[in-house]
């Protein structure tokens, strides 16, 4: 599909060749004509790793500082006092075999899915409708858990999964182009900070290999992986 003449505009505003500091990628997408809406300013991370081994799947969770400004929807897998607690933490849908034929039936209006330990069972069955979504609980990202609560208010508050897809790429949305450059830098540094600590012992060679970073609708700015700073600097 053609890009549109503010994509190609833009384009031509930066040297698409060039690595940046993640400084000065962020200034850049920031500074270009934005769309009539918000957009969000997403990151991708390829990384030197192989996802068809196990011990080289990276995947997890990590709180974005300055938050992601998405109102995010979540639907919790529970029982008794467990879906009580979601209810009051603000889960915009709670159940258990009910929730899970809804689902079944074609419901994924949600951003999040959460489960208590002993809902799993249940849960399970629904891997052909949430697999393909990225919608599965599961322990590694604190989806799967007896407090739901927390992992609701964390997930609301700015608290993000991330995982390599097929090709090794970490594809995560970082904020909004309305959060200002202090914002948007300090969750690209948190994020990248996350991925290295979950470095791979078995992962050889060069990590982080390519950074880029873009807004919905705009061309991505590529970042020099070695320029990165820390969520201190």
């Amino acid at each position: 599909m053609a890009k549109d003449k503010q994509y190609r505009d833009n384009a031509q505003k930066f040297d698409r060749d060039r690595l940046y500091s993640d400084e000065e990628a962020i200034g850049i997408i920031t500074s270009l004509g934005t769309k009539k809406f918000d957009e969000t300013v997403d990151i991708v991370v390829r990384l030197g790793v192989d996802p068809r081994k196990a011990d080289q799947m990276v995947r997890g969770t990590v709180a974005l500082p300055a938050g992601t400004g998405k109102d995010v929807r979540v639907a919790v897998f529970a029982q008794g006092e467990a879906a009580t607690a979601a209810r009051e933490a603000g889960a915009e849908f709670v159940g258990a075999d009910d929730l899970a034929a809804e689902i079944e039936g074609g419901m994924t209006d949600f951003d999040v899915a959460i489960a208590t330990p002993d809902m799993m069972p249940t849960v399970g069955k629904l891997g052909r409708v949430l697999g393909p979504r990225s919608l599965m609980p599961n322990p590694k990202t604190g989806t799967v858990t007896p407090d739901v609560a927390k992992a609701i208010n964390e997930f609301k508050g700015g608290m993000v999964e991330y995982r390599t897809d097929r090709f090794a790429n970490v594809h995560v949305p970082i904020g909004k182009a309305s959060f200002g450059e202090d914002s948007l830098l300090t969750n690209l540094r948190a994020l990248v900070d996350e991925l290295e600590r979950v470095k791979p012992a078995s992962s050889k060679g060069k990590y982080v290999k390519k950074v880029v970073v873009s807004t919905t609708m705009g061309p991505g700015v590529r970042i020099e992986p070695s320029a990165i700073g820390t969520t201190e600097a």
